[in-house]
């Protein structure tokens, strides 16, 4: 579950840029997120930097640096735009990309504390793609 909130917080959260005192910067909320599920490329690419196994850019960095965050802080300072992308980023990657999830779910979540915490969200999104 923390996983699912996890990606799609750090698909959303790569257009937050730090940890402002009320939201994430909205720097970034005109990423367009179908064009980065739509392709393998571009969705492998902040993968790999989330996992640490390629390189990442300004976008993915700050995915990455934001991510724990927001997952801890269940996207309290996420704008609504982000919340919306970062729903979105889960339903794709848990209906159609769950080896990405389970990949994310292990590094993130390894104790499965967040995937317990938002357990009910990530029922929520299944099957709904």
């Amino acid at each position: 579950m923390k996983t699912i909130v996890l990606f799609g917080l750090t698909l959303i959260v790569a257009v937050a840029w730090g940890y402002p005192a009320g939201t994430y910067t909205d720097k970034w909320d005109h990423i367009n997120v179908d064009e980065i599920l739509e392709s393998q490329r571009l969705l492998r690419g902040y993968v790999d930097c989330l996992l640490d196994k390629g390189r990442c850019t300004p976008d993915g960095k700050a995915l990455k640096e934001t991510l724990p965050d927001a997952l801890e802080h269940d996207c309290s300072k996420c704008t609504e735009k982000q919340k919306s992308a970062s729903e979105k980023v889960i339903r794709h990657l848990v209906n159609k990309q769950p080896d990405y999830w389970n990949e994310l779910s292990a590094k993130y979540d390894p104790d499965h504390i967040y995937q317990e915490k938002y357990k009910d969200k990530i029922d929520e999104v299944k099957g709904k793609a």
